[in-house]
């Protein structure tokens, strides 16, 4: 290692006395540790860790204001797209494409979002027994972080969550900008770009006790019925989840460029009204930023609040939903300009999240740069609960794996083709995905880099 090298490394961590107590304060990975373009480790050539993320909102957008005129690149950002103009030519905008009912009768709301991002449309009054799209990637690109994947919300309810491992097992969201800032930066947070690595004894302790009953598991599991081996082995299944973060915590971690570990955040109470839900977003979206820059994660997701978009404005209380269905349609706009107002509001706390990503610099670009966001809502026009044309938008190439600014249309064609190409990007090994008329092969291959 240089002279150089170490020097940097010494200066990575401050240390110093405040009011008698010792603190250190975690420094940005420095621009030396990187290539000469600021998208891999000059020590080991190893490429910034690629990071995915889904952004969930309910209730659609306006057909007719959302899609882009003109198909392909140089498009017009439509009306309600204009909150991401800044982002344009980072991003991708999706339309045409469809849920297949197979016969099924749809269950509004929930139907939509099933479809686009697991692939799969249930039977009525059953579970969809399907792990979501982000539970796939995080298998293959979430398995050497301290969380596998963080789920957040700005509607105060953990329910809010479009992240699922099976039918049974959905990823509760966190509603709480404070408590997401203790789990991702509190005593547990180990600095990566630390000079000194020693690992937790009380996490040591917690590892041997979960080792030591791998044995009567195996003998617990031989004694049981059908029914009760399938609840236990979910039950073990995110067991193995915790040993796999307590593992994660014994290991020294990687320096990661551009790290700082944000001050802290002011309480801010979770509830429906909108402007409250938009200032929670805001707090989570820096905080997610930082968890990604520090590699305490690689992939979150978004929601908005739930899927029936039961936001209201301060003073009302109509909710975007109850106005999808009983505002009338303006003859002179031609659409319902009162539930129109929330889309927009919507796609600007969308363009939040973008911005957070985008303010962490590393090297000559940032941390959207490696970052790959998909956007989407779970119907076509909320007022009748159309499944036709659902909005999906993606945002960031994942370090140059897709290509962006681009109108791709798919007229009539399942949304499982966006899940399928992102999947392939993000290096699943999956070459088909979804069930009957939701399977497809076929990726978007001029998203493709």
């Amino acid at each position: 290692m240089s002279a150089i090298m170490r020097a940097a490394n010494r200066r990575t961590v401050l240390r110093g006395i405040m009011s008698g107590a010792a603190l250190s304060v975690g420094l940005p990975y420095l621009d030396i540790f990187l290539n000469s373009n600021g998208t891999a480790l000059a020590a080991t050539g190893a490429p910034l860790p690629t990071c995915f993320g889904s952004w969930f909102w309910g209730c659609g957008l306006t057909p007719g204001l959302w899609e882009p005129k003109t198909i392909g690149a140089n498009y017009e950002m439509s009306p309600e797209l204009k909150p991401l103009s800044a982002f344009k030519s980072q991003m991708n905008v999706y339309s045409g494409m469809k849920v297949f009912l197979d016969g099924k009768p749809p269950t509004p709301h929930q139907t939509g979002h099933q479809g686009a991002l697991l692939g799969h449309v249930p039977k009525a009054g059953t579970r969809p027994d399907y792990p979501s799209l982000d539970v796939l990637v995080s298998n293959t690109i979430g398995t050497k972080t301290r969380f596998r994947s963080i789920e957040v919300t700005g509607g105060g309810s953990p329910n809010q969550s479009v992240s699922r491992r099976s039918g049974s097992a959905l990823n509760p969201s966190e509603v709480s900008p404070v408590a997401l800032y203790t789990r991702l930066f509190g005593p547990d947070f180990k600095d990566p770009n630390a000079a000194e690595f020693v690992p937790d004894p009380k996490v040591m302790v917690r590892k041997s006790v979960l080792s030591s009953v791998s044995d009567e598991r195996a003998a617990l599991m031989k004694e049981l019925g059908s029914a009760d081996r399938e609840r236990l082995d979910e039950y073990f299944t995110s067991l193995r989840q915790l040993e796999h973060q307590l593992a994660v915590e014994l290991e020294k971690p990687a320096p990661m460029e551009a790290c700082t570990k944000p001050g802290a955040v002011e309480e801010s109470a979770p509830g429906l009204e909108i402007d409250a839900v938009v200032k929670n977003l805001k707090l989570f979206s820096g905080l997610l930023a930082h968890a990604l820059a520090c590699n305490q994660t690689r992939v979150f997701n978004v929601s908005f609040a739930d899927a029936t978009s039961s936001v209201r404005r301060g003073g009302e209380t109509a909710t975007h939903h109850i106005l999808t269905h009983e505002e009338a349609l303006n003859e002179d706009m031609g659409y319902q300009p009162r539930a129109q107002w929330f889309n927009e509001v919507i796609m600007a706390s969308l363009a939040d999240q973008a911005s957070a990503l985008a303010s962490v610099r590393e090297g000559d670009g940032s941390l959207l740069d490696r970052t790959l966001v998909l956007a989407s809502s779970e119907t076509g026009f909320a007022k009748v609960h159309s499944l036709e044309n659902i909005p999906m938008i993606t945002i960031g190439s994942g370090g140059g794996r897709v290509k962006t600014g681009l109108h791709i249309q798919a007229k009539g064609d399942p949304v499982t083709r966006v899940g399928l190409t992102l999947q392939q990007v993000l290096d699943v090994p999956v070459s088909s995905w979804g069930t009957e008329s939701m399977e497809t092969s076929k990726t978007l291959s001029e998203a493709v880099a």
